[in-house]
């Protein structure tokens, strides 16, 4: 694949990567910013329901990605700068060299997202969660215990802001997703497609444990400090996972590992 050098960076055939931490918050119209080699991996790979833009390296890291690059539709450009220019482009010192333009897939609606999962199923249920970390962590947990599909609901951060995407290991990238839910809307829609719904929290009197597997099972979960609002709860099966020493929650992304865990080795 041929490689386009850049050597300014008000080169206006890299716009899109100029800026990167403004434009996280300002947002890239249906576009996202993948940072690193195992990032760009996923987003190269037959698993990635995104598409591939542009890519944008440092001049040194070219040759050694060349079996990823290989993978990019031929008419997919990639950039080359030496590493000042570099980051005179991202408006940061960019020590992994190595960024990605990518589209988001086309959005779902939460019925097309759940007509793609099997009878035996586990999806998260997601409500509220507003941090990047927590974000990429539960996308993360969701990809390496095979859920079926992550459900974020209206007040959920976007799961392809840069950090979330990086957290996740790409995860986000290649996971089924439906997002802007109303919550409400979406414990119903989960309930009428023939799912249990585990919340968890920790005022919960049933312990995760006691909690048999048994057809289709979605994890629904809420932001840590308020957690799930009544109205949530009163729909769903509260549990909880029991902890030591007085303590009476975990982060949300632990929490999502845990009860995958405890959920898929069942099936």
């Amino acid at each position: 694949m041929p490689l386009i050098c850049i050597d300014r960076a008000d080169d206006p055939r890299i716009a899109g990567f100029r800026d990167i931490r403004e434009r996280d918050l300002t947002g890239r119209e249906g576009l996202f910013v993948a940072e690193g080699e195992v990032v760009l991996n996923v987003l190269t790979s037959p698993s990635s329901l995104c598409r591939t833009r542009a890519v944008l390296l440092d001049e040194k890291r070219a040759r050694g990605l060349s079996p990823v690059l290989d993978r990019l539709p031929d008419a997919t450009p990639v950039y080359v700068a030496a590493p000042a220019v570099l980051d005179a482009i991202a408006g940061f010192h960019l020590h992994r060299g190595i960024l990605a333009l990518g589209e988001k897939p086309p959005a779902r609606t939460l019925e097309a997202c759940l007509a793609t999962t099997g009878p035996k199923a586990v999806v998260l249920a997601v409500c509220g969660v507003g941090n990047h970390d927590n974000m990429g962590g539960l996308f993360r947990n969701a990809a390496a215990f095979g859920a079926g599909a992550v459900l974020l609901d209206e007040r959920c951060c976007d799961p392809f802001y840069r950090k979330a995407i990086r957290v996740s290991v790409g995860a986000v990238l290649r996971t089924p997703m439906a997002t802007g839910l109303d919550p409400v809307a979406m414990i119903e829609g989960l309930a009428a497609a023939g799912f249990s719904l585990l919340a968890l929290t920790p005022g919960a009197s049933e312990p995760l444990e006691r909690v048999s597997r048994g057809g289709r099972v979605a994890i629904v979960l809420g932001p840590e400090g308020p957690g799930l609002s009544q109205t949530i709860l009163d729909r769903c099966r509260p549990v909880g996972i029991p902890m030591s020493g007085g303590f009476d929650s975990l982060n949300v992304a632990v929490a999502s590992g845990i009860a995958l865990h405890h959920v898929t080795r069942q099936a």
